[in-house]
């Protein structure tokens, strides 16, 4: 019998000495899931890569990042359209001084952008809430930045994407892209801005930055970061909601966009027969 004891007590030693898993600390595990489908332009896939590398670089936001509790964040960029459409750009990194931005940076201009058939918007938020199962670190917040300039017409449908991550801890901020200029615009809709707030954006103080002219990107994203790294009782927060040019437009209680509407649009392509 005191030889079973010694053996379980040995068993139950060795379990609790083992080193546990590396976790790195840090304030938010940011997502940047930002849409490369074939209604944008060259060019504004450009803008795009161009936006996000100059605002991770920018003082406000990396003084944003300094300010939290570990000063450092983690990040993943990744580009998307339809259902099988994800490409990682950007692989789990960390942020904690403007070398480590620059790092960021220099990985998206590493290589261009290339386009994809469809919008799933959908797969997207179920795409970068699977990232967060294997980041290495793990954040007081969890946040997914979907940007995109049409409503899912692929995949589940987006409500439920949503609700999935939210579920999970995971807060979804959005940035709608109003713009024109791309391949196509057969599937745009009006008002793509209430579509994000009442259908993609969720979680406690989700918000949008919505952009209506390209102009408009740098700003936007420099500012949708900022806010989404400094606490909303900080002085950073404050002065963005106060000064800012742009509107932040928090997430609707009672949806009164047509969540279905891009799938809707989809299904009634009449257009496309009449035409031959």
């Amino acid at each position: 019998m005191q030889r079973i004891a010694r053996t379980i007590f040995a068993a139950a030693a060795a379990i609790f000495s083992a080193p546990a898993s590396a976790v790195e600390p840090v304030d938010v595990e940011l997502v940047l899931a930002v849409d490369v489908s074939l209604s944008m332009s060259p060019t504004e896939l450009d803008i795009q890569r161009d936006g996000y590398a100059a605002a991770l670089t920018d003082d406000r936001v990396l003084q944003a990042i300094s300010d939290g509790g570990f000063g450092k964040i983690a990040v993943t960029y990744f580009e998307w359209a339809g259902v099988t459409s994800q490409h990682i750009v950007v692989p789990w990194t960390i942020i904690a001084n403007r070398a480590d931005a620059e790092r960021v940076a220099a990985m998206l201009s590493a290589q261009a952008p290339n386009s994809a058939r469809r919008t799933s918007v959908s797969a997207a938020l179920e795409f970068g809430a699977d990232l967060f199962a294997e980041s290495e670190y793990r954040g007081l917040k969890r946040v997914i930045d979907i940007s995109g300039d049409g409503p899912n017409n692929q995949g589940v449908p987006v409500e439920a994407a949503r609700d999935a991550a939210v579920a999970q801890g995971i807060v979804v901020n959005g940035l709608p892209l109003m713009t024109t200029g791309g391949v196509s615009g057969t599937y745009d809709v009006t008002n793509l801005d209430r579509y994000y707030s009442d259908c993609v954006i969720g979680g406690p103080g989700a918000f949008m930055v919505p952009v209506n002219d390209w102009s408009q990107f740098p700003e936007a994203i420099r500012r949708k970061l900022v806010l989404e790294l400094a606490g909303a009782d900080s002085p950073a927060w404050r002065a963005e909601i106060e000064t800012g040019s742009l509107p932040v437009v928090l997430a609707q209680a009672r949806p009164a966009a047509d969540c279905m509407i891009g799938e809707k649009m989809w299904r009634d392509r009449s257009w496309m027969w009449e035409q031959r």
